[in-house]
Parts: C-alpha cells; structure tokens; sequence
C-alpha cells in the first residue's frame, strides 16, 4: 500500500557519490532520516574509509549552513545524525520496509541496470523509484525496473541540497499516484519539482544547452569578451528570468518583440534564430500576451496592473538583495537643480 508523502519519514539514496550525498543532505536538513547507500565494492577498510568520508563531507555542508546563520551548530549536528552510510550488504535489511529510494550511480547504463536489478531483489512493489540521470530517457531506464509504474527520473540540479529546481520526467505507463507522492515528497524538502515528458535533456539542460553554445559563438567571433559576456548574463539575463519565467517574459513584452527581433538575427546572423513555430501562430492568432489577454497564459481572469506590482517588487527585492539596485542621490539632485537655476537667471 502506498502511503502519503507526509507519511514518509526515511529517504532512502542508492549511490553515495556527489549527487548522492547532495540529496541525501537536502532530505536530512528537511527533516527526514536518510539511509545513503555506497553500491560500489569495497574491502572492509575502503568501505569504513569511504563511509567517514561521505559524512564528513556532509558535516562540512553543514557547518557552511551554520557558517552562514542559517542554523546553529546543534542543529547541524541533528540533521547530520540522521544520516546512516551503508555498504551492499549492511543496506540489504534497511530496504526492506523502503517507500522511496533515489538511483545515483554513474551515468553508465551497466551500471543502471546492476543497481536497479539489485534494488528491485530487495525493495517492495510499491517502493517508488527514482533516477537522477542526466542522461538517460525514464522509457529506457524503466525497462530494468520492476512494476515500472512505481518509476521516473528525477533530475536534481547541482549542488543538490541548495537549488530547488528538480525535474521529474515521466513515461506513459507513470501511476499519476507515485507522481503525486515523490512532488509533496519534494515540496518537503523545500524543492520545486516540475514535470515534464520522457524527452532528452529534461527543461533546464536544453535550455542551458542552447544559450552556453551561444555565448561561447559569441567569444568565438570576437563579439565580446568572456568577461562581457558573463557580466551581461549576471546583471541583465539572468536576473530577469530569476523573476520572470522565459514564456512568462515573453508574455510580458508581447510576442512581437520576439517574433520580428528573431527574424532579424536569423536574417543578418544565421538561420537557428528563427522563431519557433508557436511564436509564429501566437502572432497570427493575436497571442500576444498581457497586451491581448493572452499569450502562453491566460490573462482573462488576472488584474494586470497589481499583477505587474508584485514582479517589479520582487524584481526590487532581488536587485536589493544582490547590492544592484540604483541609489537615489539627492546630492545630485540638488546640485543639478542649482547648475539649472544659475543657467537660467543667466
């Protein structure tokens, strides 16, 4: 029987790697107890070094957080406690009664389908099981997996216990159910799942994929430093879609912008900037977001003036935050204001 995310109480990570650890810290600071399987061999002396170091190097995580003033030093201690590093052999009883387990071995698919070959031996039917590859698709995967229904790949962005972002890649044959548990289960955790179909490089890595490739062109063709580049992306990209989402961003300016600015750069640039064939028909249907009404979202029911309050506060926040937002100086204003009067009695 499948129980509810909040009934969940101990996470379990098969893989004690970098990403393993990650998410097994990111479930220990929420709360939860954690039981970090190491599924490589290893004699009995690399298997205790191992196991020393994998906590250790959660404890350092730890006091970073503590560092910071986010905790204080007993509650590292707490959430580091609810940490156990097991070998093979020592998790084998631990996985008898495992609800949800994270796959975090290498990107290999032997190596795949040797961990879910032995976790499927040990774990119950109804155990929910996820992969955090970056590179395989959930359909393949799923196919060494028993009860392949209870399977998705959950996509975890480094480093794991501090960005919130995981991407949940499901298949056809996905229970809606376990979908349902592993996002609350998420959500716990303090993480933002969002879903996606069983297609190669989830959300974030296309995207990233395409605009790092762009970036590096630009270096390539002497259009700006390496140095511009990324300070354009710190100071002017990225802080815009940390508060607006990309299609949302889209919606905001109105598709046109995008549309004829696309056009131009596939004209004097090359062909790839085109624009998407559901920018063209938003374009002809009259998508062209807040302006109309609607674009990617819908606007009918939404008060666009308060609505574009809240993002522009948020956007002031942020900018607050990170030390860039402008300064008012009425220093200036004032010898200004006197540079003007003279000018004009003159």
């Amino acid at each position: 029987m499948m129980h509810s995310a909040a009934d969940v109480k101990h996470v379990h990570v098969l893989g004690a790697g970098r990403m393993g650890q990650g998410i097994a810290l990111a479930f220990a600071f929420a709360g939860l107890r954690v039981t970090l399987i190491d599924f490589k061999e290893r004699d009995a002396v690399a298997r205790a070094a191992f196991a020393a170091a994998a906590l250790g190097e959660i404890g350092r995580q730890l006091q970073t957080q503590a560092d910071f003033g986010r905790i204080d030093a007993s509650q590292a201690a707490d959430a580091l406690a609810r940490v156990e590093v097991l070998d093979r052999a020592g998790a084998e009883a631990a996985l008898a009664g495992c609800e949800v387990v994270f796959e975090a071995v290498p990107e290999v698919m032997a190596a795949k389908e040797e961990a879910f070959a032995w976790l499927c031996a040990r774990v119950g039917s109804a155990a929910t099981i996820a992969s955090t590859t970056s590179t395989f698709l959930v359909t393949d995967l799923q196919q060494a997996v028993t009860h392949p229904q209870r399977f998705v790949n959950a996509h975890w962005l480094n480093p794991a216990h501090l960005m919130p972002l995981v991407e949940i890649s499901r298949s056809d044959i996905t229970d809606p159910a376990v979908l349902a548990r592993l996002k609350d289960l998420l959500r716990r955790a303090g993480k933002a799942p969002v879903e996606c179909a069983a297609s190669a490089g989830y959300i974030v890595p296309r995207i990233q994929a395409l605009v790092m490739n762009e970036a590096a062109r630009m270096v390539e063709e002497g259009v700006a430093s390496a140095h511009d580049i990324d300070t354009a992306v710190r100071t002017g990209f990225g802080l815009r879609f940390s508060v607006l989402g990309l299609l949302e961003f889209i919606d905001w300016g109105g598709c046109d912008i995008l549309y004829y600015a696309s056009r131009y750069l596939a004209k004097e640039i090359d062909p790839r900037f085109e624009p998407a064939g559901i920018i063209t028909r938003h374009m002809e249907e009259g998508r062209d977001g807040i302006r109309t009404g609607k674009g990617f979202y819908d606007y009918a029911d939404v008060e666009v003036p308060a609505y574009v309050k809240h993002r522009l506060g948020e956007f002031g926040r942020l900018l607050e935050h990170l030390g860039l937002a402008p300064r008012y100086n009425s220093a200036i204003d004032a010898k200004a204001a006197a540079g003007s009067s003279e000018s004009a009695s003159a």
